[in-house]
């Protein structure tokens, strides 16, 4: 279990507002670093997404990495009326999440071959990445 680290505060409220803002400015520029790294990140995700070719290959390998190019179906509310009717019809509300359908029980629903109204497929496509 983790256990509380405990800190020494200065004894002046003064240097302790200072220290406080101090940093919390450090926390912003590391926030400001993490952010720009996620950008340059997804840009080279969605670079993957758009030039691995679609019809040879699912993926690329480097000399420490496998990039994979993973497209699932995910449930995507058309009808928000028709999916209440059916949710309340078949009382499954194993399908909903706060009347947001719920992938997982809908995707095991998809592969037993039903169909839920009011909902469609929506392809999303993601890159799997592997340490090789």
């Amino acid at each position: 279990m983790a256990t509380k680290k405990t800190y020494k505060f200065p004894k002046s409220l003064a240097t302790c507002a200072d220290t406080y803002y101090q940093l919390r400015q450090k926390r912003l520029d590391m926030q400001k670093a993490v952010d720009e790294v996620e950008a340059e990140e997804k840009a080279y995700k969605q670079h993957l997404i758009d030039n691995v070719p679609k019809s040879d290959a699912t993926g690329v390998q480097g000399k420490i990495a496998r990039a994979t190019i993973v497209t699932r179906e995910e449930p995507q509310v058309k009808d928000q009326e028709e999916f209440r009717k059916y949710l309340t019809k078949s009382k499954r509300w194993d399908l909903a999440n706060n009347l947001r359908p719920s992938a997982p029980a809908i995707r095991e629903l998809w592969d037993d071959g039903k169909d839920v109204p009011g909902i469609e497929k929506f392809n999303v496509v993601t890159v799997s990445l592997n340490k090789i």
